[in-house]
């Protein structure tokens, strides 16, 4: 049994939080606790940018040509309908009451409820970042483990500088240049959208959907692959110059066999959890793609909700984001946690420490 010394020594050497504030409540409860704050938080830098915006949601909703022809009386009817001339402070407890009872307003760009517009949008854009997000994973922790195990050949080089191009290509531009080659020359995808052009979407099928998804999702998943590919590299070869590794080597294993029976255990943990931390970077990216690909996800939402000076919908939005970005994190430590049960020793001994 443990001294009580030896006790604390571990606790700090695992960095145990301090049994003050609010480590005192139970995990489940401190995240929900850090949830609800981070939503709140949000939802105000929101309103507060949009009202910072120089857009006139009334002119930008009804257009130049209406808004001119409409007299005063009209233009203020609409401001007050709207809530344009509303202070910030009022406008936000209208907003906050109405969300605390599950109304998030009405959409002024698509002149339905925001929960729908959301709702609707939110579903392909989880399908386009869910493919890119496995789609990043797999290949940037494939390039990287081969780059790694060829360290300074010129397998490593070309992945290393192909990694580096990648890494500072805006999105924007490799969609452009993706519907140039594989839609405009090629004619191998769609130029884009979700259905083809005068379809409904109910009458379309799974296999025509998948085919409208797969360049946007190729984009994403190429543009966010680099970072984990480059990590994982860096990962691979502190593994392989490791003692252990040379001690399976000396016994008469092969690189090969020593790579995976040994080193991909060591890899995989940190390549998860920055996988599962790139997802702010795929839900950001997926703006600019989903607007390159006229792809109606969340993404092409918030631009026309930005445009439109359309803050109900701009702050559901925000708060969807939010919410995937915490889920994520939320992911890649329970994921760590099922690895590497080294992992699960230091929770317990935070545990312990409370």
């Amino acid at each position: 049994m443990d001294e009580p010394g030896e006790k604390s020594a571990a606790a700090s050497r695992f960095g145990a939080p301090r049994a003050t504030g609010a480590f005192w409540l139970p995990r489940p409860v401190s995240a929900l606790l850090r949830l609800l704050l981070l939503l709140a938080a949000t939802s105000v830098v929101t309103f507060a940018l949009v009202a910072a915006s120089p857009v006139d949601p009334v002119k930008a909703n009804l257009g130049q040509a209406a808004y001119a022809q409409m007299s005063e009386g009209q233009r203020a009817q609409l401001a007050e309908y709207w809530g344009a001339d509303t202070p910030l402070p009022e406008r936000y407890a209208h907003w906050l009451s109405g969300a605390l009872r599950g109304d998030l307003g009405q959409s002024l760009r698509f002149g339905r409820p925001v929960t729908e517009v959301v709702g609707e949008r939110f579903a392909n854009s989880a399908a386009l970042m869910a493919c890119a997000w496995l789609l990043a994973g797999v290949v940037g922790l494939g390039l990287g483990v081969l780059a790694g195990s060829c360290r300074g050949s010129l397998v490593d080089r070309a992945v290393s500088g192909i990694c580096l191009a990648l890494s500072s290509t805006p999105s924007f531009w490799l969609g452009l240049l993706a519907v140039m080659v594989f839609s405009v020359a090629l004619g191998w995808f769609p130029l884009g959208f979700s259905v083809p052009i005068g379809v409904d979407a109910a009458q379309v099928s799974w296999a025509d959907k998948l085919h409208h998804m797969v360049l946007p999702a190729l984009v994403l998943g190429v543009a966010n692959a680099p970072s984990i590919a480059l990590h994982t590299r860096q990962k691979t070869v502190e593994v392989l110059e490791s003692d252990y590794v040379r001690f399976a080597l000396g016994r008469g294993e092969t690189p090969r066999q020593v790579l995976l029976r040994h080193g991909m255990r060591n890899l995989v943990l940190p390549a998860v959890t920055l996988e599962c931390a790139s997802v702010g970077e795929i839900f950001g990216g997926s703006v600019l793609v989903e607007q390159v690909f006229s792809y109606p996800g969340l993404g092409q939402a918030a631009v026309t909700a930005g445009l439109g000076g359309d803050a109900p919908l701009l702050v559901a939005i925000a708060l969807a984001s939010a919410l995937v970005v915490f889920a994520g994190n939320a992911a890649g430590d329970a994921i760590c946690a099922l690895i590497d049960p080294r992992v699960r020793d230091r929770r317990r001994e935070a545990n312990g420490a409370r």
